[in-house]
């Protein structure tokens, strides 16, 4: 670990942060996203802030200037569904509705795929909890700053979420473990309510329901001490105080789902509830009930061509994604996988060929709309003055199967640099030997694992590689 460490901080302070606070990227052709195409155009960058869009625009004479000829640049990448930066499990499996639990209290800042999704221009991520319960884990926003603590991970201002999961990943945890027999064979230990899909409504309703009374409890309590009484206040409940903050709006639900039948169930279920669902995650079946989405004002954030990997979804659909967009439905292509994560502009690509998306409808599906659907659109997702300066600059077209992101900047700050990385990598190759050689030596010897030798496991040569295995 003392080795991970030290190579994690000789990157971030190679690779990370460029402190420059003024750049001026000219003559490039700017992707606005929201304003339209600028060709051979310049933005400044001032304070962390896009300060001016146009051609020919001035510097101070202390600017950093980047000359973007013949390249392209674009609003950083936003993935909606995200798992990266989590230390261990993303699931609480042990219980149905796991909203005390929080994936802020676990982020990893030095995990090794923040700065490969950086590689790919990823700048936001939403990271969720996994989705083993009906209700799970609190997620949070980040923005992906290389090098920074967990706490400077965190998107200032980004609304909270909570993760919510319909069909066979909430109601499987219900069964036994494989070669038990039937399902209420096994020790009451190993079971877990719910075993169907009707269960999963079920655990939804009655925990919004217990939600209600918490609620008008807390509400009674202080109207009672607004008019000089001294009543007892109710018993904190770390489990129905967030389902609270979604009844009053405060927190957003991202709730993982497949099936027609089941969006519409959840749908009214909210409804019923009083409450609103921000994003349907994966939705695969949307497609099927498009209009029903849109009348909700739910989002929609999916896969743009994933099929077949389980019963759920066999029934998907390439064009899922333009079919809802038609139907008035702000949708998303996310990842959930630390693989795909890197490539998200060429996802967004698809949806030209599968619907006839335009080059714009299909670069807002990672920019623009996740940002709306996180109710950050106002500080990031498109190339406006006044926005965050997250950007990416391309040596072309983004949407192009040939792109590669140059240089990544947030809040103005370069996080990456492609160059650098390039140059970087040998040195890190012989860091890699060094460390292995001296591993080696050290298990010959019959120090460090009881004199066995180990795998050598990661060190700086993997954290420069741009390659990577995935995880959802």
């Amino acid at each position: 670990m003392r080795y991970l460490v030290l190579s994690l901080s000789l990157l971030a302070a190679t690779v990370g942060i460029d402190q420059a606070q003024t750049v001026l990227i000219r003559n490039t052709t700017v992707l606005t996203v929201t304003k339209g195409t600028v060709p051979n155009g310049d933005v400044l960058i001032e304070n962390g802030k896009v300060a001016a869009v146009g051609k020919n625009v001035s510097a101070p004479a202390n600017a950093t200037v980047v000359d973007g000829s013949g390249k392209f640049l674009m609003p950083g990448i936003i993935d909606c569904h995200s798992h990266t930066a989590v230390e261990g499990s993303v699931n609480e499996g042990t219980v149905s509705d796991s909203s005390m639990v929080d994936i802020k209290d676990v982020l990893d800042p030095t995990d090794i795929n923040i700065y490969r999704a950086l590689a790919g221009g990823l700048t936001v991520s939403n990271v969720l909890h996994g989705s083993a319960n009906a209700i799970g884990g609190q997620t949070t926003v980040i923005k992906l700053r290389w090098g920074k603590t967990a706490p400077e991970l965190l998107f200032e201002g980004a609304k909270p979420g909570i993760k919510f999961a319909l069909g066979e990943n909430p109601k499987r945890q219900g069964y036994p473990p494989q070669g038990q027999g039937l399902f209420n064979a096994g020790a009451a230990a190993e079971r877990r309510y719910p075993g169907t899909r009707m269960g999963v409504e079920e655990v939804i309703r009655q925990s919004f329901t217990e939600a209600k009374i918490y609620q008008a409890e807390w509400k009674t309590y202080k109207e009672r001490a607004a008019r000089g009484e001294h009543p007892i206040p109710p018993r904190k409940d770390l489990r129905l105080e967030p389902l609270v903050e979604v009844l009053e709006g405060q927190r957003y639900v991202h709730a993982h789902s497949y099936r027609s039948d089941e969006i519409l169930m959840l749908l009214r279920t909210a409804d019923e509830m009083g409450f609103k669902i921000r994003t349907l995650q994966h939705v695969l079946e949307g497609y099927k009930v498009a209009k029903e989405i849109a009348a909700h004002g739910a989002g929609a954030s999916t896969f743009s061509d994933w099929w077949s990997y389980k019963i759920e979804a066999y029934d998907a659909t390439p064009y899922n994604a333009a079919i809802m967009a038609r139907k008035g439905v702000v949708v998303s292509l996310n990842s959930d996988s630390d693989e795909l994560q890197r490539h998200l502009n060429l996802e967004a690509a698809k949806t030209m060929r599968y619907g006839g998306l335009n080059e714009t409808e299909a670069l807002a599906m990672v920019t623009i709309n996740p940002a709306k659907q996180l109710g950050i659109d106002d500080k990031v997702g498109s190339i406006e003055v006044g926005k965050s300066a997250d950007l990416v600059l391309f040596d072309k077209h983004p949407l192009s199967d040939f792109s590669k992101p140059l240089k990544v900047w947030i809040d103005g700050h370069q996080y990456f640099d492609r160059d650098k990385d390039l140059e970087m990598r040998p040195g890190f190759e012989q860091q890699k030997k060094a460390l292995q050689e001296k591993q080696a030596a050290e298990g010959r010897s019959g120090r460090g694992h009881g004199g066995a030798a180990v795998n050598p496991g990661p060190t700086a040569g993997p954290m420069v590689d741009l390659t990577g295995g995935g995880r959802s």
